[in-house]
């Protein structure tokens, strides 16, 4: 089973990730992770804020990791935001083969502008953000927006946090 997991910034992505690659013993990818060692490395001249050209420039290297994973029979839980709308396109042959679930994280405008402070907060449960000093509720209710879109254009799962954020979601596979 390959397991996508999408959404805006501060939405729980990788605590998903990490709770899922414990509980189901599935390796994941943190995309992200990917970003930085190809900018740090100097392999790819764009920086942490080029997020169009990024999906552009890392969605085909994932989605090859991806159809690596299904043709090996492996599982993979894949974790970001750099997964464009038309994913599924990229895999309707090797489909056949194995389930590939896309989960997308969206809160809702009430929920950020209610919860603000608690999202800055729980920040760096999983991992240590360097400088987060960017995030205001201006740029999370504009990044969720656009995941609501997503949502309702991709083939996903939309997770849709607006009363009690539980970052034990239960996550059945």
């Amino acid at each position: 089973m390959i397991i996508l997991i999408t959404g805006a910034t501060h939405t729980g992505k990788t605590a998903l990730a990490q709770r899922l690659m414990e509980k189901y013993k599935i390796p994941y990818l943190s995309i992200d992770h990917l970003k930085m060692g190809l900018i740090r490395s100097g392999m790819a001249n764009l920086t942490p804020n080029d997020d169009e050209k990024l999906t552009a420039y890392l969605w085909p290297i994932v989605r090859e990791i991806i159809k690596t994973a299904i043709e090996n029979e492996q599982n993979l839980i894949v974790e970001g935001c750099y997964i464009p709308i038309q994913w599924h396109d990229d895999f309707e042959d090797d489909r056949r083969t194995v389930e590939i679930r896309c989960f997308c994280f969206v809160m809702s405008e009430d929920y950020i502008k209610n919860h603000f402070d608690d999202i800055k907060k729980y920040a760096n449960v999983v991992e240590k953000r360097l400088d987060d000093s960017n995030l205001t509720k201006e740029l999370l209710l504009c990044e969720n927006a656009k995941y609501a879109r997503f949502c309702r254009e991709a083939v996903c799962i939309p997770i849709v946090i607006s009363d009690n954020y539980s970052s034990d979601m239960n996550i059945r596979l």
